[in-house]
């Protein structure tokens, strides 16, 4: 069982307008595969999540708010940050922040193609 106090944040959803668009983004830039999934009321594509316990989401048509205005899920990058932020210029998203240095690590904000805001996190190493 999920202790709620340790983890509150248990679900993300991310507004997208051309779902193969946004798989295609979101798989080249942090390098996890989502594929569509028809079974709910919603075409979704799903994050992956492990284990089935921790935070998790989904990309789904909808609209998204205007101009990075809404909320920012921090997603965690394979690799270097610097690597991502290449991934994610050569994927068609932009950058909005230099790197952000903080005690669990490193992030940088981006809009997606949708122009949603995501910030992408590199765990710090012990």
């Amino acid at each position: 069982m999920i202790d709620t106090m340790q983890n509150p944040l248990v679900w993300v959803e991310i507004p997208v307008t051309d779902m193969e668009r946004a798989i295609k983004f979101y798989n080249a830039l942090f390098g996890f595969t989502l594929t569509i999934d028809n079974t709910g009321p919603n075409p979704v594509a799903m994050f992956p999540d492990k284990d089935g316990m921790g935070t998790a989401g989904h990309l789904y048509p909808g609209k998204p708010a205007t101009d990075g205005q809404g909320p920012t899920p921090h997603l965690a990058v394979q690799g270097t940050l610097e690597d991502a932020i290449v991934r994610c210029e050569k994927a068609g998203g932009q950058v909005r922040s230099p790197i952000v240095t903080i005690p669990p690590g490193r992030f940088a904000y981006i809009q997606d193609l949708d122009g949603n805001s995501i910030g992408m996190f590199e765990m710090a190493t012990a």
